[in-house]
């Protein structure tokens, strides 16, 4: 073999037994009988396939993450919704009507402009679509509907993050209680 096949086989096994580690040995009562359970536990350690060097999962901010994006939608599932990107930062529902005037008939569109909770990241647009005759105009309209529809957002996702924050808490206590902890009775806390 030459020299140049040799360092290929060594780099290549270099980067197949890189994150390769010592073997810890696990107690069998730790180890749920069930596949399923397993399947949790590990996912929950944040063991599994990894293709980087974090012992954690990584930053993530998929729709699911994001309270503010899950707010605007459960806040606007009174509506039918014709685009919702969350990849664009945008919710936009289709035309309705409110059920007081037949002519009139609203169209909400959402514009995010941070992941953040703040009265500044979202963007509100309302467009007002009235009909007389087969004669339909659309006009922009500034109401207090935007400003009420943007409370009911920032109010959900505001209680969306607080619970999954305690979520998160009550998670962290399990697996690493305080002394303080310690002492009162798992059925009181």
């Amino acid at each position: 073999m030459n020299n140049f096949t040799k360092f290929i086989l060594i780099l290549l096994s270099l980067l197949i037994l890189n994150s390769c580690g010592i073997y810890k040995r696990s107690d069998v009562k730790d180890t749920p009988v069930n596949v399923e359970d397993r399947v949790r536990k590990n996912i929950e350690e944040g063991r599994g396939l990894r293709f980087s060097t974090n012992k954690k999962g990584g930053v993530f901010d998929f729709a699911s993450a994001n309270e503010l994006w899950r707010a605007s939608v459960e806040t606007l599932d009174f509506v039918p919704l014709v685009n919702a990107s969350y990849s664009g930062g945008i919710i936009i529902t289709d035309w309705f009507n409110g059920g007081k005037n037949n002519n009139r008939d609203l169209k909400i569109t959402v514009r995010f402009l941070s992941n953040e909770i703040r009265s500044d990241a979202l963007k509100i647009i309302v467009h007002e679509r009235i009909c007389t005759n087969s004669n339909c105009s659309t006009n922009l309209i500034d109401s207090k509907i935007s400003s009420e529809i943007q409370l009911a957002i920032l109010k959900r996702a505001t209680l969306m993050e607080k619970k999954s924050i305690d979520k998160l808490v009550k998670e962290r206590r399990k697996k690493a209680p305080r002394g303080g902890d310690k002492a009162i009775p798992q059925d009181q806390r």
